[in-house]
């Protein structure tokens, strides 16, 4: 079963960090890639651009309005996103913990993945 690991954290902390922290940080980032990569479990993924680059788009009286930045007011920021390949929820919660935002206090969304039509 497909599973998307949405990656949350507050923006801020990241904008306080060093250089060499950040370097860090993208570097485990890098390597948990390169694990699931390599395990045959990743099907997808990429970090997001900062919420100040958003754009929420619903529909008012019917017409659509779109206004600038996320969709709701919130301490964490969704950052990014995998999609994987996992036999259990609980396989996709152990990859889910290794995702280096856990450990500087960001969380983990694990969603399953509605399969509409044909597998993957």
């Amino acid at each position: 079963m497909r599973y998307m690991l949405l990656i949350y954290g507050d923006e801020t902390v990241r904008g306080k960090m060093s250089e060499e922290e950040k370097g860090a940080i993208f570097q485990q980032y890098g390597e948990f890639t390169e694990g699931i990569r390599k395990s045959g479990a990743f099907r997808a993924g990429d970090p997001l651009q900062p919420t100040s680059s958003a754009t929420t788009v619903r529909s008012k009286n019917g017409k659509t309005v779109a206004t600038d930045g996320p969709f709701a007011e919130t301490k964490e920021q969704l950052g990014g996103y995998y999609i994987v390949e996992a036999k259990s929820l609980d396989e996709a919660i152990a990859m889910a913990a290794r995702i280096p935002s856990v450990r500087v206090g960001g969380s983990i969304e694990v969603r399953p993945i509605m399969e509409m039509g044909p597998p993957h």
